[in-house]
């Protein structure tokens, strides 16, 4: 009979843990849904605790994620530099004959010194600045190809932070992480990100570099196939809700005088090197606001 019970026992719990697991893994389904569902293919759910089987799932389930969220991008950039490549070819056809028509009457001796100069001048600047303006975007079409080689990241950070010595600089770069990139792209992509900080009114930048398998090993070149999560935050004037959906987009800008094409610009560099350029969920410690870069690792 006490083993009846004890049997009877043994089941109730393995019922009860069967159970247990199940609200566990139909709670992962809504959460993965739902991050889905909005657009948030960031999600990464915990595989601590599994069974070996629904490990292997949830991390390529993760892994899933990521790779949508990549593929999102790129089609989203590969949209915006075809409307953009259509609209400078039409804005420049129809503001290349108004300049040259406006500068010849300039110098026409009816028209100088006329109450029509400051007219036909003021046609002429804006038609020319908005050539310059438009041909700006060109370069999300006409960028060359990335010439991709060992980059020692930490001496570039030291060098950039040279260029700015008036903020305060805090960098978190293990010794010896080699990135697989082109120097030049990925020096512009790090210059504008801390130019549009400087110009937000930011005094510190902080720049961390992370990786999943690269905590608690001691060496700083990382794991083969998983990227470089590198991590540019400042202090500057935080970015409202409301601009973060459109912060990639060209023509938008938040600044004043500003062209639109910084950001845009820099994230197709990212992608043409094989890594990506977005805003980090949430800002790294003592900052308003942080750019997350994924860069490959040095294979060598």
């Amino acid at each position: 009979m006490p083993l009846l019970i004890i049997i009877a026992l043994l089941l109730v719990i393995i019922v009860l843990l069967w159970v247990r697991h199940q609200r566990i893994l139909r709670q992962r389904a809504w959460l993965m849904r739902e991050a889905i569902r909005n657009r948030d293919f960031s999600f990464r759910l915990p595989t601590k605790g599994l069974p070996s089987g629904e490990r292997a799932m949830q991390e390529t389930l993760n892994e899933l994620g990521n790779t949508i969220r990549e593929q999102v991008n790129q089609n989203e950039v590969d949209t915006w530099e075809r409307l953009t490549r259509v609209l400078t070819h039409e804005i420049m056809n129809a503001t290349a004959p108004i300049t040259s028509i406006s500068q010849s009457l300039l110098n026409h001796p009816d028209v100088k010194g006329s109450e029509f100069e400051d007219g036909v001048k003021a046609i002429y600047d804006t038609s020319r600045h908005l050539s310059e303006f438009v041909s700006n975007y060109r370069k999300m079409s006409e960028l060359e190809q990335p010439m991709l080689s060992t980059v020692e990241l930490p001496a570039m950070l030291d060098d950039i932070s040279r260029t700015y010595p008036q903020l305060s600089w805090q960098i978190n770069v293990p010794k010896n992480t080699n990135v697989r990139a082109d120097a030049g792209m990925l020096r512009q992509v790090l210059m504008n990100l801390v130019k549009n900080a400087a110009e937000a009114g930011a005094q510190k930048i902080v720049i961390e570099a992370t990786n999943e398998k690269l905590k608690g090993s001691k060496g700083s070149k990382g794991s083969k196939g998983l990227p470089l999560e590198l991590f540019v935050g400042n202090d500057g004037e935080p970015i409202p809700a409301e601009n973060r959906p459109t912060l990639f987009v060209p023509f938008f800008s938040t600044k004043r005088r500003g062209s639109g094409i910084g950001l845009p610009l820099s994230r197709r560099m990212m992608l043409q090197q094989g890594g990506m350029l977005e805003l980090a969920d949430r800002p790294l410690l003592g900052c308003h606001v942080t750019f997350l870069l994924n860069i490959p690792y040095n294979r060598e």
